[in-house]
């Protein structure tokens, strides 16, 4: 179900609690922020995060913006804040070899309904960051740069992107040769030259396009160092 009860678009100059305050009067009283983290990276998960504030003055939280736009100092510091003073939120974990078998956006989109099922009390309108969520049963609206505009979405933007970040510290351990840790599993000019020298781990995503170049140029290294003969030196060799 999608509706859109609000005669009226908050102005993005608004405050970053418009939408919710315009929900709320129109008498949705639980507001639910939707967000993803990861969904550009070629290696590590997909992570899709749903957040209810509380109402009123509560969901006050000083500094609340979309998580790129903080330090990581900055945003886990938020982050504490957001899951100790939600009304409810939710994480879904998406592992790679689900993104490289049914594509980011399907994957996305199902992580945003399991984010959103996961919600104990049950939300009565959801926000979306970027693209609409099919098949809720409550009515819901696809903002534009969503986690700039509504306090829910940027605590869900939060929310995954920390919950992301620490996954990839850790496979940082598993993986030490990639850095992980500093790009999170993004294409960065060293995560490139680390796939290009040991090509990828089972983390990487497959399905990309520079990892599956860089698993081609593995597998064309190591034909050539075993120096396999073609037909005619097999025949030569006979």
């Amino acid at each position: 179900m999608n509706g859109r009860p609000l005669r009226f678009t908050p102005r993005r100059d608004a405050g970053l609690h418009a939408y919710e305050r315009a929900l709320e009067h129109a008498g949705f009283g639980r507001v639910a922020g939707v967000d993803e983290a990861g969904r550009g990276a070629c290696a590590g998960p997909l992570v899709v995060a749903a957040v209810i504030l509380p109402r009123g003055r509560r969901r006050m939280i000083e500094g609340l913006t979309d998580s790129k736009l903080l330090t990581p100092a900055r945003r886990e510091a938020i982050y504490e804040e957001v899951v100790q003073r939600a009304e409810a939120w939710s994480a879904i974990v998406i592992p790679c070899h689900d993104v490289d078998r049914i594509g980011v956006h399907r994957c996305n989109v199902t992580g945003m309904r399991r984010a959103l099922a996961a919600l104990e009390p049950r939300p009565s309108y959801v926000l979306s960051d970027g693209f609409a969520v099919p098949g809720l049963d409550v009515p819901s609206l696809a903002v534009i740069k969503g986690d700039q505009v509504a306090a829910c979405m940027a605590a869900a933007s939060v929310v995954a992107k920390v919950t992301r970040d620490r996954i990839m510290v850790d496979l940082h351990e598993r993986y030490p040769a990639y850095g992980f840790n500093v790009h999170k599993g993004y294409a960065t000019r060293e995560h490139s030259a680390a796939l290009a020298e040991f090509g990828p781990c089972p983390e990487h995503r497959f399905s990309f396009v520079n990892v599956g170049r860089a698993l081609r140029g593995v597998a064309e290294e190591i034909e050539a160092e075993l120096d396999v003969p073609g037909e005619e030196g097999a025949r030569a060799q006979r």
